[in-house]
């Protein structure tokens, strides 16, 4: 039967049991994409225009106000900004000392899941070569068998070693090549993020300084 006239599950069927394996960890790095694609997406905001707005509110002496900005933002950032506010009539260590505490809760919620697609993404080729290496094997096993029974070695006889070793490559590779891109993009968004969250940390203590 050619390529083109099989189904998924038939091509499934014939890259043999590393398929599963495979299978799964497309499953897994899918949901983690999914779910840290909405989360950066839920988080992101005009830092400049979050603390502007918190810099005016503290001009005005509204640290009430201020706060309950933050805490309508839902925001990583925000959550860091309020934490420095909370002690804005404390000396400047104190004020860095509380944000540096904040970052340390928030900046692993940003992390979360990246190093599970990250793994995903190195071990599903490696997943593909071992399926790779048991086709060929299997290819081996009956040209042995062939040769020991005196029979000739027909092409048909390794069809199906060569199916499971050049499905089971192909297959860790698709699951690989876009993990690998999520995991590069996502593990960027989040270093932007934690690069945000210093600049208005400092403009926090700079304003608080003077």
């Amino acid at each position: 039967m050619g390529l083109d006239r099989m189904g998924l599950w038939q091509l499934f069927q014939a890259g043999g049991a590393m398929m599963w394996p495979i299978a799964l960890c497309s499953v897994f790095a899918l949901a983690v994409m999914i779910e840290r694609f909405n989360y950066l997406r839920r988080v992101s905001i005009d830092t400049q225009a979050l603390i502007e707005n918190i810099l005016e509110k503290m001009k005005r002496h509204e640290i009430k106000d201020a706060l309950k900005f933050c805490d309508e933002a839902t925001n990583p950032i925000a959550n860091i900004l309020k934490a420095g506010m909370l002690k804005y009539d404390r000396p400047r260590e104190q004020v860095r000392e509380a944000m540096e505490d904040a970052s340390l809760y928030e900046i692993p919620k940003l992390e979360k899941n990246l190093k599970l697609l990250g793994t995903i993404a190195h071990i599903s080729p490696l997943l593909g070569l071992l399926g790779t290496l048991i086709g060929m094997l299997r290819c081996f096993q009956v040209i042995q068998a062939k040769s020991a029974s005196m029979h000739s070695v027909l092409p048909a006889d390794l069809a199906g070693g060569l199916w499971e070793a050049l499905l089971t490559a192909i297959a860790g590779l698709v699951v690989a090549i876009p993990a690998y891109l999520a995991y590069n993009y996502l593990v960027s968004r989040v270093d932007a993020f934690i690069l945000e969250m210093e600049k208005a940390s400092t403009e926090l203590l700079n304003f608080l300084a003077e």
